[in-house]
């Protein structure tokens, strides 16, 4: 009886908490997954999906359809009722070096119009157009844990400030470039860094010097949660946090997320009036028994079986 509980065990161990050769999947993606060309989306765990940016070649720039590729994924893993966690990374030698100059020149500094109130309101949808690149990672009601390696420059920012978890390795910066190409942070960085870290001297620091922050800084301020000697032990690291996430109920998980989101940026007692409203229908759940009953029985969340969501 004892060999039979083992092995039930550790099959549903396998299910939640990937193991070697899913970090080493994930480490050797052979390029983007059609239809994407600048991503490339795996599943190296059962409700987990693998977000990869994928232009080692480029250091990972964002180029134009890296901007529009990215909410097209983002919105089909909203509704992907397979996915309970998303782990987003880099490809190569760092996370990435930021926007693609070279690509993006001719949107940001030549938007067309017959004057200058037009030309404005086409700069203005271009800019809104981009920001809806981060924002739909904090839209999506499935957790999102970024794992950063190498240089995370300008954009690089912008989108992990968006995610839920941050997660880096030992030779990890991070930088606020935006002002050294003469130009504010327009994405998402100047709002949500703040909230993220809390000191509005540093965030003021930051933004205004273009000075690079390096892992133990980046871990001290809160910028990220843990920190790991490389990049297999980082991936290693977010692919278990990830099946930890994905063994809880997702009615639990996803409500959590968004009710933190909702608490960010309003007061505590619109915070709480917005949780009563979420949970007066999120409470019939059968998660809850199911959790109940696991919690008495001595059960790990991983032995329960969610229904999806």
């Amino acid at each position: 009886m004892a060999s039979l509980v083992r092995s039930t065990l550790m099959k549903n161990r396998g299910l939640w908490l990937p193991g070697f050769n899913a970090v080493r999947a994930m480490s050797a993606q052979a390029g983007p997954t059609p239809p994407f060309s600048t991503l490339s989306v795996s599943h190296p765990a059962n409700a987990i999906t693998h977000v990869e940016l994928h232009r080692p070649e480029k250091r990972n720039a964002m180029n134009r359809a890296f901007w529009s590729e990215m909410v097209e994924c983002f919105s089909q893993i909203a509704v992907d009722a397979e996915c309970r966690v998303v782990v987003v990374s880099g490809a190569g030698k760092i996370f990435t070096a930021g926007i693609d100059l070279m690509d993006m020149a001719s949107d940001v500094l030549q938007p067309g119009g017959d004057d200058t109130a037009r030309t404005s309101w086409n700069l203005r949808r271009i800019v809104t157009k981009y920001q809806e690149t981060f924002s739909v990672i904090e839209k999506c009601p499935k957790p999102v844990v970024v794992a950063v390696h190498g240089a995370c420059v300008g954009g690089g920012v912008d989108l992990i400030t968006a995610c839920d978890i941050r997660l880096c390795t030992q030779d990890a910066w991070f930088q606020v470039k935006e002002v050294d190409i003469g130009l504010a942070a327009d994405v998402g960085t100047l709002q949500r860094l703040p909230k993220v870290i809390g000191s509005r001297s540093l965030v003021n620091e930051l933004a205004l010097t273009a000075r690079k922050m390096y892992s133990d800084e980046a871990k001290s301020c809160g910028l990220v949660s843990r920190v790991f000697a490389d990049k297999e032990a980082m991936m290693a690291g977010a692919l278990e946090l990830a099946g930890e996430i994905a063994a809880r109920s997702p009615v639990a998980v996803q409500g959590t997320k968004i009710n933190l989101i909702y608490s960010r940026d309003h007061s505590v007692a619109e915070g709480l009036d917005y949780m009563a409203t979420w949970n007066m229908s999120m409470l019939q759940t059968q998660d809850v028994m199911k959790s109940a009953q696991a919690a008495m029985e001595k059960k790990s969340p991983k032995e329960v079986p969610f229904s999806k969501l």
